[in-house]
């Protein structure tokens, strides 16, 4: 996997998620892709390859990277309380919780084996993290006295 796989990622993305709302913003590197609108780049979606442990993974959806921990802590407090809504797009699999490597910033994402790097297969990572945009932007718009449970 290189930076024209995930190239090929983020231009099937923007195509993918275009219809969730205005100010879209993506990059792409050698090692991932990075999805967010307008100013929100502390909280954002990405495809990325990630180390945990000595092992290599592909990391797919949602962080917040707030420098304050309290903020992630909230943001993570406003998706779980709306958990059963977006499980029900994005399944089980996707874990909430603390970020992978860095403590105080969060997650709700999934990892998998790194893939071929193919045309099929950035066309795959694309849709998966494009239903974690569909699923999790509306509801991580939403502010915390009018959530949804």
């Amino acid at each position: 996997m290189d930076a024209e796989f995930f190239s090929q990622v983020r231009d099937a993305v923007e195509g993918f998620v275009a219809v969730v709302g205005p100010e879209l913003r993506t990059t792409s590197h050698g090692r991932g892709v990075k999805v967010w609108f307008g100013d929100a780049t502390r909280e954002h979606y990405e495809a990325q390859l990630v180390r945990v442990r000595d092992q290599g993974f592909l990391e797919i959806g949602f962080h917040s990277e707030h420098p304050e921990a309290a903020k992630n802590a909230e943001v993570l407090t406003r998706l779980t309380a709306q958990e059963t809504t977006w499980r029900r797009e994005l399944g089980e699999d996707p874990v909430a919780g603390p970020f992978l490597g860095r403590r105080g910033w969060i997650r709700v994402s999934e990892c998998w084996d790194p893939p071929a790097a193919t045309l099929d297969t950035a066309i795959d990572v694309a849709a998966r993290l494009a239903d974690f945009v569909i699923a999790i932007e509306p509801r991580r718009r939403i502010q915390p006295t009018h959530l949804e449970v």
